[in-house]
């Protein structure tokens, strides 16, 4: 027997569970209103993931654009059954992240050969807040760039998207182990990176919720799986 409360909470999952279905069915059909609804709910979750695993905000919007252009074409592959699209579109963002990242890595051994150019004033770094944002960035980004890319990957789907672990198996296309095992190995390996730098170089004092350090990245919760 269900009480109340349980009752509830399984009519609320079944509506959603219909609901997401339905946009499923729809997106596979090629319903256009369908697939703006589903860049209108997860647009934001796709940008900052890409942000996340490239550091760059322009190059996160590309991301963010290929991701859903891919989703587009690619549409044909959803299953009408399945629950929520997110893991897909994370799991194409994650490929696309990967790909600009290398592109980055050979237009920047590209510009060290060239001459630098000259000074110019940049007038962009008036803004505290924008210096405070990207330095804020930059240390999660150097955190995250000491890891594998495989677990820097499984991190960012966890922690930051806030996938459960079949969720992010689904994504990466591994099993749900792996996907366990790449997680432990990465927080392991960002608390041990947070043990060297101790009593080496203090990080700069960082106002209270802010995640910065290996360590707060390491201890960051992940959401476990329904049952």
């Amino acid at each position: 027997m269900y009480d109340t409360g349980t009752l509830r909470v399984v009519r609320r999952e079944v509506s959603v569970n219909k609901s997401e279905n339905d946009i499923r069915r729809r997106v596979r059909e090629g319903d256009r209103e369908a697939f703006a609804q589903l860049y209108e709910a997860f647009a934001r979750p796709v940008y900052n993931h890409g942000l996340r695993l490239t550091g760059d905000w322009s190059t996160a919007e590309e991301v963010m654009s290929e991701t859903f252009l891919t989703a587009w074409h690619s549409r044909a592959r959803v299953q009408e059954d399945g629950g929520s699209l997110l893991p897909w579109l994370l799991g194409i963002a994650t490929h696309k992240a990967d790909n600009a990242r290398r592109s980055t890595w050979r237009r920047q051994l590209f510009l060290a050969r060239q001459p630098p150019p000259p000074d110019v004033e940049d007038f962009a770094a008036r803004s505290a807040g924008r210096i405070d944002d990207a330095r804020r960035l930059r240390a999660v980004h150097a955190a995250l760039g000491r890891l594998r890319r495989q677990d820097r990957e499984v991190l960012a789907l966890c922690v930051w998207s806030g996938l459960d672990y079949q969720e992010t198996a689904e994504a990466l296309g591994i099993a749900v182990g792996t996907v366990r095992s790449r997680l432990s190995r990465a927080r392991k390996k960002l608390a041990r990176l947070t043990d060297e730098s101790a009593g080496q170089n203090r990080e700069p004092q960082i106002r209270r919720g802010e995640i910065t350090s290996a360590a707060a990245i390491a201890a960051l919760p992940v959401r476990e799986e329904l049952t």
